[in-house]
């Protein structure tokens, strides 16, 4: 049969319509909907007709179907939950920090219903939208002032705008450092309306360095502390607290940007807590909500009552500011942190121990009926502890195929699963997995096994 006549006998748009299996379709996805995927089949039809790929057309049930499997997949959200069984905590490509069920409850309550964002209960009048988590912050930090705005990057964007825009910012070389997504700190300063004065070398740099930089443009001394990178060796560095003797003489400012987020010293977390760095003299301290601190999204600023109050005025700040949802989630995570911190999903998976996650392990196994358990290196990720790795344990896998077409079978499942490969194995980090995810993440690994 020639092209001319595969073509010609295709079937139409109307009279795919026609067919029995089309009212099903059209009660489940809606007539728009089924006729784009009917133009969609037939069009790849034609396709593969006129690439010579066909030598007989298919009958019209199963253009049908291939119709249905499309609608199918277009019904599927983008973004779905998924099994982390990675070893990484905080696994930027999977959403970073789980909310705790309360943080859930709160984005609920709010999010289908009308709520008090910038209404002032009390007066009966216009509020501000950031009032809640401020105390909060306040309370759990010992600050004087807070905001939340909606990411890290965008903390520090302000506080430069703010405090440093028309003059000069001085940063350590070797604290020049890329952020995620391909953002660098040297571009957030210039995207701030400052001038960036680099001091010191790479690996070290002293407070003389940054005290021969200071002149009457200074407005900021920034330190950004080396959360997704290390430098070891022959290094020095200038803190905060050598940070502020300079600033005091000189009139400037010190912003610290320490990244994680952590509210409570945690053994065998070597990160400077936001207590610590207030403490140590910063005027003003940033970083993400959603990495150790363990809430949604979110960016924090932490200081003086003199040094916020800029932050207030600046028009950039309507631009970052944080929607209802994320506050929601954010006070929900901020009370839990000063009344139930081991309720923090990301808090209380940092302080398992290796028993607690040998006994999820060996639980997986079990249901499983195959594998190995081995000991396993896991990370905090997100940035935090860069260097530093945490005892584990995880299931160690044969799979037919090997182990990339398990792990690609295993991301198609619902939930999907995300698993590494370790010794050309397939492994599944117990440390990442919920109590409440072992059975389903089970029944996904039988299905790819079988």
């Amino acid at each position: 049969m020639t092209e001319t006549d595969l073509l010609r006998k295709l079937p139409s748009v109307q009279r795919l319509i026609e067919h029995p299996t089309f009212a099903a379709l059209d009660a489940a996805y809606g007539r728009v909907a089924v006729t784009q995927a009917f133009r969609h089949v037939l069009d790849a039809m034609r396709h593969q007709v006129r690439a010579g790929s066909v030598d007989a057309l298919p009958a019209a049930d199963t253009l049908l179907d291939e119709a249905a499997g499309y609608l199918a997949g277009r019904a599927q959200p983008h973004l779905r939950r998924v099994i982390n069984a990675t070893g990484i905590i905080l696994h930027t490509n999977l959403g970073r920090a789980p909310l705790a069920a309360e943080a859930i409850a709160a984005v609920a309550d709010v999010g289908s219903h009308y709520a008090n964002l910038e209404y002032d209960l009390d007066l009966g009048r216009r509020g501000s939208r950031t009032t809640g988590v401020e105390a909060l912050l306040c309370a759990l930090t010992g600050a004087e002032a807070a905001l939340a705005v909606n990411n890290g990057a965008a903390a520090i964007l302000l506080a430069l705008a703010a405090l440093g825009g028309g003059g000069e910012v001085i940063v350590s070389r070797g604290e020049l450092v890329e952020i995620g997504g391909g953002f660098r700190i040297p571009d957030v300063i210039r995207q701030g309306g400052a001038t960036l004065v680099e001091v010191g070398a790479t690996n070290k740099t002293r407070p003389a360095d940054y005290e021969a930089a200071i002149g009457r443009h200074t407005r900021v001394l920034l330190k950004v502390h080396q959360s997704n990178f290390r430098i070891t060796g022959f290094t020095a560095e200038t803190d905060i607290a050598e940070l502020s003797v300079l600033a005091r003489a000189s009139g400037a400012l010190v912003v610290a940007d320490v990244g994680s987020g952590l509210l409570h010293r945690t053994p065998g977390i070597a990160e400077p807590t936001l207590t610590e760095a207030l403490a140590a003299g910063a005027d003003l301290v940033t970083c993400s909500g959603d990495k150790l601190l363990g809430g949604p999204q979110a960016g924090l600023i932490l200081g003086t009552a003199t040094a916020v109050a800029p932050l207030r005025r600046h028009p950039l700040l309507r631009a970052v500011r944080l929607d209802k949802m994320s506050l929601a989630a954010l006070e929900a995570t901020l009370r839990l942190h000063r009344d139930a911190p081991e309720r923090v999903p990301v808090r209380r998976m940092l302080m398992q121990t290796p028993a607690e996650i040998r006994a999820r392990a060996d639980r997986i196994a079990a249901l499983l009926g195959t594998g190995d358990i081995i000991g396993t290196e896991a990370f905090a990720g997100g940035g935090a502890l860069p260097t530093e790795h945490m005892p584990s344990w995880g299931v160690s896998l044969l799979s037919p195929g090997g182990p990339d077409r398990a792990a690609a079978a295993l991301r198609q499942a619902r939930p999907a699963v995300i698993a590494r490969i370790a010794d050309g194995r397939l492994l599944l980090d117990a440390l990442t997995v919920s109590d409440d995810e072992v059975e389903p993440l089970a029944t996904a690994v039988r299905a790819i096994l079988v």
